[in-house]
């Protein structure tokens, strides 16, 4: 585990972000799940290891997000999806990687479409898995961001109320797709595109059907969790992910 530092565009104050970089190749970065709490360790929630799985052929790069696992960094009511893809697209850039494919799985999702809208011609691909979205769930996301900001706040005597308050509502008060995405946007995505549907409260299959059916040519898999779907599904995921490397 590596870690980079840098300044805040809206505070200037400094970010620290953990991370880890593993394999050759394609450059991919991993976006984990666990919500506000992003952070590598959580990966072990997903159906098989990327780390394991994934690792022939790609340069496989992992991160905690600011303030989860072991990154910090300020928290500003101006804060929101574009901090986030502020961080990822400057470790990348410390890294030295242009061009790169991006997965996400929960939280990643809405990461990942950010960054396929913030900078098009670096995201070569894009796969989401079980990615989060808002379908009569709003409540479950607050619930989910203040038990996040709760256990931060006896430690962080330099955010205000009006600044947890602030980044809730940017990050969940809004009606855009997955949180992070205008809805007149995603139709624009040229991204080749892999969407790995969910099925549950924070990971609505409505979500990901959406997803396939407005990001042009996006690929929609169904069943890739449990059982012998795992394996059939890592398959598909394969195929696309070396589809796209080698087209890069």
């Amino acid at each position: 585990m590596s870690v980079f530092a840098y300044s805040d565009s809206v505070t200037t104050k400094p970010v620290s972000l953990y991370y880890q970089v593993a394999g050759e190749g394609c450059p991919l970065l991993l976006i984990a799940p666990g919500g506000m709490k992003s952070s590598v360790p959580l990966w072990r929630n997903a159906p098989y290891s990327p780390f394991e799985r994934w690792k022939d052929g790609f340069r496989l790069v992992a991160m905690d997000q600011r303030n989860a696992g072991q990154a910090t960094g300020p928290v500003d009511a101006a804060h929101g999806w574009g901090t986030f893809a502020e961080d990822q697209l400057a470790l990348l850039d410390h890294l030295g990687i242009d061009r790169f494919i991006v997965a996400g799985m929960c939280i990643g999702g809405s990461y990942v479409m950010q960054l396929a809208v913030r900078a098009p011609d670096r995201v070569l691909g894009a796969v989401l898995m079980q990615t989060i979205g808002l379908d009569a769930n709003r409540e479950a996301f607050y619930q989910m961001y203040d038990a996040w900001a709760n256990e931060l706040a006896s430690t962080r005597t330099d955010v205000t109320e009006r600044d947890w308050r602030g980044l809730r509502e940017r990050m969940y008060g809004s009606d855009k797709y997955l949180f992070s995405v205008g809805e007149a946007e995603v139709p624009s995505i040229r991204t080749p595109t892999l969407v790995l549907m969910g099925n549950d409260l924070y990971h609505p299959a409505s979500a990901s059907r959406r997803g396939a059916e407005q990001v042009p040519g996006a690929m929609l898999v169904e069943r890739w969790k449990t059982g012998e779907d795992i394996e059939a599904g890592l398959g598909v995921t394969l195929d696309f992910l070396h589809r796209v490397a080698e087209r890069s």
